[in-house]
């Protein structure tokens, strides 16, 4: 053997089984999104079946979206890029496995958990306590692969594309370990520790940097590697990629309360996200002129290999993407699109668009090197990018079209001060006929992804036997070895420093927004102060947050003058103070529930639970009639409030000791009530009447002065 070359056995095993799991969890994703886009355009699709409901099934498909697919994805191009940076061999062939089949063993447990209810219902972060648990201790099996390989590399400077690697890992654990906090009540219910505001706030923290440091920063490393990788070109910008790097680990972590404008969420904290939001363009658009330019002198590529169509088209959409969130950011802007279908669209003009395609790109790049073959097909990867971009633009006009009528509808007032579209359901008829086009770009996005998975099969199944095995340039780094190196270029050299500075970066911003929250006493008048919930009105939100009925309504009147006066005044953060989770919300598919107590007899929702176009003619939510025959657990009540009053709801012993003799009572008041409105008997121990003891407290609880 030369001096110069030697002959390194990689484990692309494992970077086969991830890039697998990756296509199977894709279709799952894919498929979820299209049955619950069906069942907002077409009601009677959700057929009365519980566990197929909208509500259940969407945090199903954003845990697939998010954790499966692009997940398994991140941990195929990341083990993969890795092992040829550092080159060497992954740390541990066991952490490797251990990390696959504990990561497929959690996204499994999701599906069976989120279809029955089992939700913290916490947006993309719904899973239970045990499960939560589970994915702490498979990202740490992660992070010691990860870093162990770091610390066994050949080479002494770390590439561009592995400090995206540092930053999400370290990043995505803080996220996760904090927002997760909860008290068990049994194996799969808990509180969260964080009420209201806190628990709003840390959850967008937690829920937009999910996005950030899991959506983006290790998309952008997979970004950095494989399109120099198949443009056979260096990154455009050495510089270029140092600086948008750091600002965008920095600023990003300071952006999550843009989620909550116009809230009753501090303005301090509001213009401070709005601020950073807005900084964000620049290293958004820094990487993705960065990445683009890479293939300066490269664009014949766009001609001759599809693979570098979707990589193209990806850093495209998160242009856009990034353009579009800071805009979105903009107190006015998010005045008119918050709560709207336009959220939806730019959510997907991302998911799809960046991470989507990336994902494709990275895999139609993979396949044939890992299974030493040649691409079934070009034609067929051609017609997947065309008939996917298709399908993503109709998805995404479509949803920024029903965005727009939303906002401007439930704004809409004439010059007496009085709402011209008074009725909500205004809105969603009009812009029902664009859920079936959002409907229709979906399925061809699938279509998509079916000639994609057919091109894989074939050409997979068309490849030889595999050997893991690489020639490399000999080893020339050892990591004790001194180095006269200044600079960031010395920094590169020390894996720990770097991932150090990297914590430092998102820690500044993460205590200074979420620090000044944790003492709520201070934002809190005295007068004001909500009465706890009653048991059975606990029972109830429960069973609202199982059916994810926060995933359609809001609980929070924002300060915009139209929303005012439709709903009544402005929450306080008072109202919300022993809220575990908070429900303040982020979509209006429904109206806002805040002030909805005593507006109805308990007859209307009864009716409405049953058959909502009882009540409200063209409704598209679904019937629930499972709450008319499943009955109330009251014994668990007991438990419930001890777990409440543990993370600070003022519940007396008498009241943990007797809640389940206090709910019973309850609910033979509302169930003899609804007798005398005409409903049948024996309706007490049902969840329906436990639901409605929660609807009818909304708004009621601030003590009468």
């Amino acid at each position: 053997m030369s001096q110069q070359n030697r002959v390194t056995t990689y484990d692309d095993d494992i970077v086969r089984k991830f890039v697998l799991a990756t296509m199977i969890w894709a279709g799952v994703a894919f498929l979820l999104g299209i049955i619950i886009a069906l069942e907002l355009a077409y009601w009677p699709a959700n057929l009365n079946l519980q566990w197929i409901t909208f509500g259940r099934l969407r945090p199903l498909h954003t845990n697939a979206a998010i954790f499966a697919f692009a997940g398994n994805a991140i941990f195929a191009g990341i083990y993969h890029s890795t092992q040829r940076l550092c080159k060497t061999r992954l740390f541990s062939d066991f952490l490797s496995k251990l990390h696959f089949w504990g990561w497929q063993l959690i996204i499994v447990s999701a599906a069976l958990t989120l279809p029955f209810g089992f939700t913290q219902g916490k947006e993309y972060a719904e899973l239970e306590w045990p499960i939560d648990i589970a994915i702490a201790v498979i990202w740490v099996v992660f992070a010691v692969n990860f870093f162990g390989t770091l610390a066994r590399r050949k080479e002494k400077h770390l590439y561009v594309a592995l400090w995206f690697y540092i930053a999400t890992i370290v990043t995505v654990a803080v996220l996760h370990l904090t927002n997760s906090a909860a008290i068990p009540v049994s194996l799969f219910k808990s509180y969260s520790i964080y009420a209201g505001i806190q628990d709003a706030l840390i959850q967008w923290w937690y829920g937009h940097n999910a996005v950030a440091f899991f959506l983006t920063t290790p998309f952008l490393g997979l970004m950095y590697y494989y399109i120099p990788k198949i443009a056979n070109r260096p990154v455009y910008s050495y510089r270029l990629s140092i600086v948008h790097f750091w600002a965008l680990v920095f600023l990003y972590i300071w952006a999550g309360p843009h989620h909550l404008l116009n809230t009753a969420l501090p303005e301090w904290a509001q213009t401070l996200a709005m601020i950073f939001s807005l900084m964000l363009w620049a290293p958004s658009w820094g990487g993705a002129i960065n990445g683009l330019l890479t293939l300066r002198g490269a664009w014949h590529l766009l001609r001759e290999d599809p693979t570098v169509k979707f990589f193209v088209t990806a850093v495209t959409f998160y242009a856009m993407s990034t353009f579009e969130g800071p805009l979105l950011s903009i107190k006015s802007v998010n005045g008119l699109a918050h709560y709207t279908d336009w959220i939806i669209g730019h959510v997907h003009g991302g998911a799809l668009g960046w991470n989507g395609f990336m994902a494709f790109g990275m895999i139609y790049y993979l396949v044939p090197k890992l299974w030493k073959t040649k691409l079934y097909s070009k034609d067929l990867a051609n017609n997947h990018f065309w008939i996917g971009t298709i399908g993503i633009l109709l998805y995404y006009i479509s949803m920024w079209a029903a965005g727009l009528t939303e906002g401007l509808m439930w704004r809409a007032m004439d010059d007496q001060g009085k709402l011209i579209y008074p009725d909500f359901i205004e809105s969603i008829t009009k812009v029902a006929p664009l859920y079936w086009v959002r409907l229709v770009g979906g399925l061809l996005f699938f279509a998509g992804y079916a000639i994609f998975l057919y091109n894989m099969y074939k050409t997979i199944k068309s490849a030889p036997p595999v050997s893991d095995t690489d020639t490399i340039p000999s080893p020339v780094f050892h990591t004790g070895e001194k180095s006269s190196e200044t600079g960031h270029r010395k920094l590169e050299g020390m894996a720990t420093v770097f991932t150090v500075c990297a914590v430092l970066a998102i820690a500044v911003g993460s205590i200074i927004e979420i620090y000044p929250t944790m003492n709520i006493a201070q934002y809190v008048v005295s007068e004001n102060k909500p009465e706890p919930w009653t048991s059975l009105e606990i029972a109830g939100r429960d069973i609202y947050i199982r059916e994810g009925c926060y995933l359609c309504h809001s609980q929070q009147i924002r300060t915009i003058p139209a929303e005012v006066v439709r709903y009544g005044a402005a929450s306080t953060i008072e109202e919300s103070m022993y809220d575990h989770p908070y429900q303040w919300g982020s979509k209006r598919t429904g109206p806002d529930l805040a002030r909805v107590g005593a507006k109805y007899p308990n007859l209307w929702h009864y009716r409405h639970m049953m058959d909502p176009r009882a009540v409200t003619p063209n409704s598209i939510m679904p019937n629930y009639p499972w709450l008319y025959t499943q009955d109330t657990d009251f014994l668990i009540l007991r438990e419930k409030l001890s777990a409440l009053k543990i993370v600070g709801v003022p519940y007396s012993k008498e009241q943990s000791a007797n809640a389940d003799i206090d709910a019973q009572m309850q609910a033979k008041l509302i169930a003899d009530d609804l007798v005398t409105q005409g409903a049948p008997a024996g309706l007490e121990k049902k969840e329906i009447v436990a639901l409605t003891a929660f609807l009818q407290a909304l708004g009621q609880k601030v003590k009468k002065q």
